[in-house]
């Protein structure tokens, strides 16, 4: 990923954890046309142990907000992995947010907040925010939140 991304995370202060290694048959980003695909990312910590949880029972939904502010890292950690150099992020497009939640929880675009205000502060409030989606299901291994997320590329 750009020069100019790195530089503006550690800027920030933000630590990011180790990029997962896919889990399946799928790749972690691909880049169309403008556009660059980020495959759905879990909450990877920094010893590359995912973060795990039901939230509404486990957890409640300040920790599944946590929660998806560390897939927000491990989205960053993703693209500088594996982007080329040349390529500059210009703004979020869409994001799908999935919270790992009990029937009885409501607050899913809360949870999703905590990846959204991360994003508006790494690439600014006008570009950081997209369309976005949040939605409550069942997650592979426990993860309380899985995100994926499409991004416009400066041309």
């Amino acid at each position: 990923m750009s020069k100019q991304l790195k530089t503006r995370i550690e800027k920030m202060g933000l630590v990011l954890p180790p990029a997962p290694q896919p889990a399946g048959v799928y790749r972690p980003i691909l880049v169309i046309g403008n556009q660059i695909l980020v495959s759905g990312q879990g909450p990877v910590l920094f010893d590359g142990s995912l973060m795990q949880g039901k939230v509404g029972s486990v957890l409640d939904k300040e920790q599944g907000k946590t929660a998806a502010r560390q897939v927000g890292l491990t989205m960053l950690s993703t693209l500088v992995t594996h982007a080329s150099e040349d390529l500059k992020i210009k703004r979020v497009i869409k994001v799908l947010g999935m919270v790992n939640a009990t029937p009885e929880f409501q607050e899913h675009p809360y949870v999703i907040n905590g990846f959204s205000e991360l994003f508006a502060e790494v690439f600014g409030k006008e570009n950081g925010v997209g369309v976005r989606s949040a939605v409550g299901m069942h997650l592979p291994k426990n993860i309380p939140v899985e995100i994926e997320a499409a991004f416009l590329l400066e041309e």
